[in-house]
């Protein structure tokens, strides 16, 4: 696979995020700084400049449909998915609009064609994790735990689960937020009341640190401080799937077209100094999906690897590190020729 080294931050990679036609890469890092990259050669098209803190997260749309709304979502005593209604026309099946979360307490919206700021939401807290619904009618956020142009400023629904604070978050349905949580659990959430319909209390043993759906958002994976990734089922939670490794993971994703799944972690970012590049295991695992075994390690960054996300085509997937690089690496003609089944053919 060739590599394309992107330098656009000086501080480590909190999130990347492709658009749905995978010709574009967003990411984001400590140094408040929103970039936006063609993937194809790594060329940087420009910056989404106005956030005074970390900025933790960010989501684009996958395509535009009338009016869009936001959901900031969920935590212990306050961690709250709000629901806030978006206003702008809609039209083509473009990525039209980026949205950010940060620890400036705000969550803004962003056009992905000009870099201009459309609209802002303050928060009590920092926002930590925002995420589109599918038909990109709303926006759920995860807050940081306390009380506490034709927009609506107030959200559509907010709520504080019990319990432990959540940290990560998608929608499942447009009625249903999935979200990741501290303790390790997983749940569903009702959109609009924040009741918990499901739970499973015992996904992971430690924090979770990532959440991604498929495609067809029938399952998603989950990555966890315990050392493991696990493959659950959206409609029951039940765990499908685990991989286990031997070091803390933060980022996991699902390879479209391929049975593979992508892990990345490494040890903590306070211990980096004292640990070689080998014992670090700062390399991103690829894994086969159904047969639980690790296929492939692909080297490069020079501490922990903190994002992964694969492209909608499935011709590359990038990896955001805490040395301040994204790596963007595109698959060789073996990766598709391969047969991951053996003489068995499957279809995807």
């Amino acid at each position: 696979m060739r590599p394309i080294l992107l330098q656009g931050h000086e501080r480590s990679l909190t999130q990347i995020k492709f658009n749905r036609e995978g010709d574009l890469l967003f990411s984001c890092s400590k140094d408040h700084v929103i970039n936006v990259w063609f993937s194809h050669n790594g060329e940087r098209l420009g910056t989404y400049d106005g956030h005074n803190g970390t900025v933790w997260t960010i989501d684009v749309d996958f395509i535009t449909h009338p009016p869009l709304s936001c959901i900031p979502a969920v935590s212990h005593t306050i961690r709250s998915p709000n629901v806030i209604t978006n206003p702008l026309d809609s039209g083509s099946a473009e990525s039209r609009f980026l949205v950010s979360g940060s620890a400036d307490n705000t969550m803004r919206l962003w056009s992905v064609q000009t870099g201009k700021c459309l609209y802002r939401w303050e928060f009590p807290t920092a926002v930590k994790r925002v995420a589109f619904s599918e038909d990109d009618q709303q926006v759920v956020c995860v807050t940081e735990q306390r009380d506490g142009t034709n927009q609506s400023k107030e959200p559509e629904s907010f709520f504080n689960p019990t319990g432990s604070k959540a940290v990560v978050c998608a929608f499942a349905t447009p009625n249903l937020i999935l979200t990741g949580h501290e303790s390790g659990k997983v749940a569903l959430f009702d959109a609009k009341t924040g009741d918990e319909v499901l739970n499973n209390e015992r996904a992971h043993m430690d924090v979770v640190t990532d959440l991604q759906l498929s495609p067809d958002r029938t399952y998603f994976i989950t990555s966890s401080k315990d050392k493991t990734a696990r493959l659950h089922d959206t409609k029951t939670l039940q765990v499908l799937k685990t991989y286990q490794t031997e070091t803390p993971l933060n980022s996991a994703a699902i390879a479209p077209g391929k049975p593979y799944v992508l892990l990345g972690g490494g040890q903590d970012a306070m211990s980096v100094t004292t640990t070689s590049l080998r014992q670090g295991k700062f390399e991103t695992r690829f894994w086969h999906k159904i047969f639980e075994e690790e296929v492939g390690r692909v080297k490069g960054h020079f501490g922990p690897v903190n994002t992964i996300a694969v492209s909608p085509k499935g011709d590359c997937y990038a990896s955001g590190g805490e040395d301040g690089f994204v790596r963007v690496h595109h698959f060789d003609e073996s990766y598709f020729r391969a047969k991951p089944y053996g003489d068995l053919e499957v279809e995807e």
